[in-house]
């Protein structure tokens, strides 16, 4: 089966998108989701956002995403982010695997995605298909449907120019955010080593706001 060809923008939409998360720090919660209490900073946490192919080698796009503390039910949460529930790549490059897998197979749609610079393996892009991500606004674009996440975190990127960097709240509302997470990542305490250092940690911190 002969590839197709994809207008060389598309790929530079895409690409460019990607391209100016990297780095991007997303450090907003209000309050806790959970029970409504106040919230201090607990730590800042490098998530991978996105893999793209940058001049032939793999290039890993990170983000920078805050956790708080609630300090009345004792529970982690991160601040507002480009993530659906339960995933581990940002919430664009979804978009485009559900919008492309609405009209085409899955093996297909892999393709599309490495056509477009991005590395995705074809299961994840099979798991993220079958989920119900709710309705992804689209723009038909080149005779193509692709998500209004990433055409308009593309245009962000280029109206901001050389020398200045989009925010984490620009994105947000470009991807339709905040925040599809509002569940808690863990109880600070699990039984787990790792869990009860943080759990420690976390009382100490409150016992020198409230001597």
């Amino acid at each position: 089966m002969r590839k197709p060809r994809f207008p060389p923008m598309v790929i530079d939409i895409v690409q460019t998108a990607l391209s100016a998360c990297d780095g991007i720090e997303f450090s907003n919660l209000a309050a806790c989701p959970s029970c409504g209490g106040a919230v201090r900073g607990y730590d800042m946490r490098k998530k991978q956002f996105a893999s793209i192919i940058e001049n032939d080698k793999k290039r890993i796009i990170h983000i920078r995403v805050k956790r708080f503390y609630c300090k009345s039910c004792k529970r982690l949460f991160e601040a507002d982010e480009p993530y659906y529930p339960d995933t581990r790549i940002g919430s664009p490059v979804i978009d485009l695997c559900v919008t492309l897998a609405a009209t085409i197979p899955f093996t297909r749609t892999a393709t599309y995605l490495s056509m477009m610079g991005i590395v995705i393996d074809r299961g994840s892009v099979r798991n993220y298909a079958n989920r119900d991500f709710g309705t992804i606004p689209t723009a038909d674009m080149f005779g193509m449907h692709l998500p209004l996440s990433i055409l308009s975190i593309s245009a962000l990127a280029a109206s901001a120019g050389e020398g200045r960097s989009i925010i984490g709240t620009e994105v947000l509302a470009a991807c339709g955010f905040p925040s599809a997470h509002r569940a808690a990542l863990h109880p600070l305490s699990t039984g787990k080593k790792g869990d009860k250092r943080q759990e420690e940690k976390a009382k100490k911190e409150q016992e020198t706001d409230n001597p």
